[in-house]
């Protein structure tokens, strides 16, 4: 069995850590925040204090850090490829530009080292869950090796392609289209509220019309709970994401008007909930209209 490794142990990192090693696989981790650090070690995982730590105990590890800086810190140069063992494989299943991951995969050549470029999808509960979707990009061979591995953190893994930059291209374009749908549920639920509807009313009907869905019903459960920050779906990481889509699309000449609707209410959002999750966006819409959205009515 393969050992394995993981770099940030946030929301989404301490759920694939989690579920790796219920999967029977030893774990290594590095965070830098001690309250993370402390949970990995009670779900009996390893620590160590440096990524070049983490890819000498590891034959995958998963990169699961912010911004495309991070993943390059991490993994190259004194990071994990100066101390990974040939034939293993850097799992990057953190959301960056598709260009980085190019840059980092044209930079781990020669290195012996696989990079599997696999942006995930299915949020806090995915990755706490085991049943990410991932976005997979490498040769077949490097996939078919590594499955077990992403096996015990995902319930569907696509392959997307065989280069990096392909599994972030997906993603970039799921995004484009998740986001959408977050910032058009904030704006009907704002709707509501103003309207006078309850807003289990509103949950019942959407969540069994062709409108409903994973994004939708979920994003109205926490509107009409009011439960906007802790839930594990920080609003800086969506912001990030349609602002990766944005680039894409100004990249390629692709006209984006619902995403870059999207990204606007996002930035609003971003702007005076800055603590807060994604839903937090449909606070700045009811703070323009005057009325909230609860579950057993608007207020």
């Amino acid at each position: 069995m393969k050992t394995t490794g993981v770099i940030g142990l946030g929301d989404m990192g301490s759920g694939i850590a989690k579920n790796l090693i219920a999967n029977g696989f030893s774990c290594t981790g590095l965070d830098l925040l001690p309250a993370r650090r402390e949970a990995f070690e009670a779900m009996g995982g390893t620590l160590a204090d440096t990524p070049a730590a983490v890819g000498a105990a590891a034959d995958a590890v998963f990169v699961m850090v912010m911004k495309g800086d991070q993943a390059k810190e991490v993994i190259l140069g004194d990071g994990l490829i100066s101390t990974m063992k040939p034939g293993g494989a850097v799992i990057l299943s953190a959301t960056i530009k598709p260009h980085e991951a190019r840059e980092i995969g044209a930079a781990m050549e020669g290195s012996g080292v696989h990079l599997i470029d696999t942006p995930v999808s299915g949020g806090f509960p995915g990755a706490q869950g085991g049943t990410l979707t991932m976005m997979a990009a490498a040769p077949d061979t490097v996939l078919d090796e590594f499955a077990p591995v992403m096996e015990a953190v995902s319930a569907n893994i696509h392959r997307v392609g065989t280069k990096p930059g392909d599994g972030q291209t997906v993603k970039a374009c799921l995004q484009s289209l998740i986001g959408a749908q977050f910032s058009a549920t904030f704006e009907a639920a704002a709707l509501a509220a103003k309207a006078g509807v309850p807003g289990q009313v509103i949950l019942d009907v959407f969540s069994t019309s062709s409108a409903g869905c994973g994004v939708v019903n979920n994003a109205l459960e926490k509107i009409i709970d009011r439960q906007f920050e802790g839930t594990g779906s920080h609003i800086n990481t969506m912001h990030k994401d349609l602002t990766i889509s944005m680039g894409l699309g100004e990249e390629l000449g692709v006209p984006l008007h619902t995403a870059a609707a999207a990204m606007q209410i996002f930035h609003a959002g971003k702007t005076k909930y800055p603590n807060g999750d994604n839903w937090a966006c449909t606070r700045v819409i009811e703070e323009i209209v005057g009325a909230e959205l609860h579950r057993d009515g608007a207020k």
